[in-house]
């Protein structure tokens, strides 16, 4: 903590150069003045030459000042407040010249994700699935308009007043006739959209409320339901009823399947530095958006480094018993084998509170099968990604900095953190 005397030296200091601008802009006024009684008014107090000279001496005495006072008053700022602003403004302009990067998937997870990759870059698209049926979503569904709950998580998750915007947006009403259950962000995108007509243009109108750093984007804008077979022959329609299933799943589908994608979703695949999937649950926030046709070609013809991040814990039914190179499976066999070049897994163990929790659900950590990767020409990335919340999530700041050091070492760049 700087002590009153420092901010009391700095504040004096740039007001001493403030001073300086001040006399530097009367010099060139005075200067500027002789000139024109010169040529206009024929009263020789000064000469032309001279007074030419002493307006730009006035010029660059006024520009000395300024810069540095201005300096003074950004020393003076970082000491009120801790910040180093000249860090700032340099990491601002790193962010904004940081890799093109596409996250695909849904849920939480995609959001845990965003929070920590918004801080190293602004150039983000998150391309969200648009299936989900439950709680205040599904309601919205039955309404014929889009689910935006995933949506809402990903523009809280890239706000700029992330803390704030949490708290509002995820706020979530219990009692009132007809609003009950339903969170306020989710109201409010399915507002703009009923205005609007416009799903697309509801999200980008409540990007510039939260000053959302990057685009958030659903794969697409038809209302399409996730449909699954299981791996016992049945054919379960509906994200919530495969969940709850707790059934082993041989695949999913999209009904209708021939959905169109987002344009824009198909620019940012097309000239991304790096796509990554997940986290999420593979079969209901991952794939889902890989159905539509377009996003799918796009992931398979696009030049970006294309990056798999393998969920911590296994979902009972769904992935009981998977490694990761099971999820990858998931994946290949739904847009064909070969279009993934990494493989991020987390190998923090998982402490025992935790994990007995989840083995009261099925649920256990997902082992990282490293041989088997290797063997079909994957990358494997090991990590300490586990987060410290109650749940065993991975760690946002910790993900994105893995994501960071393997997109900068593919482009030949040095990553520093």
């Amino acid at each position: 903590m700087k002590s009153s005397l420092w901010w009391f030296w700095v504040f004096a200091r740039a007001q001493k150069w403030f001073l300086v601008m001040g006399l530097g802009l009367l010099v060139f006024v005075a200067a500027l003045i002789g000139i024109i009684n010169h040529y206009y008014f024929d009263l020789t107090f000064i000469s032309a030459g001279h007074g030419i000279i002493l307006s730009l001496a006035g010029i660059g005495l006024a520009l000395f000042g300024f810069i540095k006072g201005s300096r003074g008053i950004i020393d003076l700022v970082s000491s009120l407040t801790s910040v180093n602003i000249y860090d700032y403004l340099r990491k601002d302009e790193q962010k904004k010249r940081g890799p093109r990067i596409v996250v695909i998937g849904g849920g939480t997870g995609l959001s845990v994700l965003l929070k920590g990759l918004k801080n190293y870059t602004n150039n983000l698209t998150a391309v969200v699935t648009v299936t989900d049926d439950g709680g205040s979503s599904g309601r919205i569904r039955e309404m014929g308009m889009l689910p935006p709950g995933d949506i809402r998580r990903c523009l809280v998750a890239l706000a700029q007043t992330e803390n704030l915007m949490d708290r509002v947006f995820q706020h979530r009403f219990i009692e009132g006739e007809g609003i009950e259950g339903h969170n306020l962000g989710n109201l409010l995108i399915t507002a703009l959209t009923d205005i609007t007509g416009d799903f697309v243009g509801a999200i980008t109108e409540v990007s510039k409320v939260l000053a959302v750093q990057g685009q958030v984007l659903p794969a697409t804008v038809e209302l399409v339901a996730l449909g699954a077979t299981m791996m016992d022959g049945e054919v379960v329609m509906g994200e919530t009823s495969i969940t709850a299933a707790g059934k082993p799943i041989k695949e999913v589908f999209l009904d209708p399947p021939d959905c169109k994608a987002v344009p824009d979703a198909l620019e940012a695949i097309r000239e991304a530095d790096a796509v990554v999937l997940g986290p999420g649950s593979v079969f209901t926030s991952i794939i889902p958006n890989l159905l539509v046709p377009e996003i799918g070609d796009a992931l398979r013809s696009t030049q970006a480094i294309r990056i798999f991040v393998v969920n911590i814990m296994t979902q009972p039914g769904e992935t009981t018993g998977f490694t990761a190179s099971d999820h990858l499976d998931a994946v290949s066999n739904h847009i064909g084998p070969g279009y993934i070049d990494y493989v991020v897994v987390n190998d923090a163990p998982v402490d025992k509170e935790r994990a007995s929790r989840y083995r009261l659900e099925d649920a256990e950590p997902v082992k990282f099968d490293q041989r088997e990767l290797a063997d079909r020409g994957i990358r494997c990335v090991r990590g300490s990604l586990l987060g410290k919340e109650d749940v065993a999530w991975h760690d946002s700041e910790a993900l994105a900095r893995t994501l960071m050091r393997i997109i900068y070492e593919r482009k030949g760049l040095n990553w520093l953190e």
